[in-house]
């Protein structure tokens, strides 16, 4: 009886735990969703009004590439946009060093004078934001990476850091992981870090709901791998692991490479970070519009007919906490759409039940696309992919 009536204390605490983490620190420095199944999926060109959750804002950046007329990028977090306004603002710059060493090494000896120079192309809140926080940057920190900073950032660093004292050979068996040059090198790599990580203290710690927390996985998240996953969380993150580094290669999976070794490398990058493609960004900064509010809030304010919603996976947090927020962010997604307007989406889920019957009914889902394709997502933590457009 007394493990029953704690029940909802614990997960009213950590309810407001990520509440707390959520509403006042940086949660992600890079994106964690594939631009590249994305680029598949979506088929941008010149008349594609885009609407989308900020995240880090490396793939509105990447989706410049493919030439669309507007993105918004919306977030509910400033300081999710005040980390997009920075990049807009290094890009604009138009010195890739410079550019690479803040954002592809994850640190710059100069980062103060840098930040000085561009500090006035910012919006306020960015102002203030950065004020305090560009030390991320400053490589003589104990942390030495902007990638080791925000709350996923942080997750990650701590993971390392106690993974590599543990285990004082698994920086020399994640690094050949990394740099194997096929996937039977990968495997090999692979099967000595399994063996050394998945101890009981490994199997404690990805359960841990703090650490869930840091890395931006709410509880309905976690309910949802725990209810619909046959190993529960412990074995979802450790089978979702395997499938990525041991089926996918990992030269170009510069998602993983930030978070093991905190930096990127010029060959193993994200798009905005490449040298060939800065002038094309450069001409387009102006169509990529960061917004502070919520999916709903920002359609209000700004109707339009809008042929792309990127989604994220913010849903499972609706569809767990407030179901009618959820469907008055449908209402208004259809009522500023046109018929074949398309709509990307990802789950912790293995399933898109999470939306109602009555929504799934006006959208017509590509199953067999996205099942393909999320077989191929370098990145590999979420459940399912979902892609859809609307019905006439």
């Amino acid at each position: 009886m007394v493990k029953q009536a704690t029940r909802p204390l614990v997960k009213a605490a950590h309810d407001m735990l990520f509440k707390h983490v959520h509403g006042n620190n940086l949660i992600y420095n890079c994106a964690w969703e594939d631009p590249r199944l994305d680029r598949e999926m979506l088929r941008l060109d010149s008349s594609s009004k885009v609407v989308m959750i900020t995240s880090a804002g490396c793939n509105a950046l990447d989706y410049l590439l493919d030439d669309p007329a507007e993105i918004h990028a919306i977030d509910m977090n400033y300081r999710q946009n005040s980390l997009l306004e920075l990049k807009k603002a290094f890009i604009a710059r138009d010195h890739f060093d410079d550019l690479f060493e803040m954002f592809g090494i994850g640190s710059h000896p100069g980062y103060k004078t840098l930040y000085s120079e561009v500090r006035g192309t910012l919006s306020e809140p960015a102002q203030k934001f950065w004020d305090r926080r560009i030390g991320f940057f400053d490589p003589k920190s104990m942390k030495k990476s902007f990638y080791y900073h925000g709350t996923s950032g942080i997750a990650a660093w701590v993971m390392g850091n106690a993974l590599f004292r543990l285990k004082p050979n698994i920086r020399n068996f994640a690094l050949a992981l990394l740099d194997a040059t096929t996937l039977d090198e990968q495997r090999m790599a692979w099967e000595m870090i399994e063996r050394e990580v998945w101890t009981g203290f490994i199997d404690w710690l990805v359960r841990q709901p703090a650490l869930m927390t840091l890395l931006g996985v709410p509880r309905p998240q976690i309910k949802l791998i725990q209810d619909s996953y046959p190993g529960g969380l412990s074995g979802y993150v450790k089978d979702k692991l395997r499938h990525v580094f041991t089926e996918l290669p990992m030269a170009d999976n510069y998602f993983w490479r930030a978070y093991i070794t905190g930096s990127y490398t010029l060959a193993c990058c994200p798009n905005y970070l490449r040298r060939n493609h800065q002038d094309q960004l450069r001409q387009r900064l102006h169509r990529l519009r960061p917004c502070t509010t919520t999916i709903s809030n920002f359609l209000r304010e700004h109707p339009g007919q809008y042929s792309h919603f990127i989604l994220l996976d913010h849903q499972d947090w609706l569809a767990a906490h407030d179901l009618a927020a959820l469907r008055e962010e449908w209402e208004l997604i259809f009522a500023n759409s046109r018929p074949g307007t398309k709509i990307l989406m990802r789950s912790a889920g293995l399933e898109v039940d999470f939306i109602p019957a009555d929504i799934r009914a006006r959208l017509r889902f590509q199953p067999e696309l996205t099942t393909r394709l999320h077989t191929l997502d370098r990145v590999g933590t979420y459940g399912s992919t979902h892609f859809a457009e609307v019905l006439p």
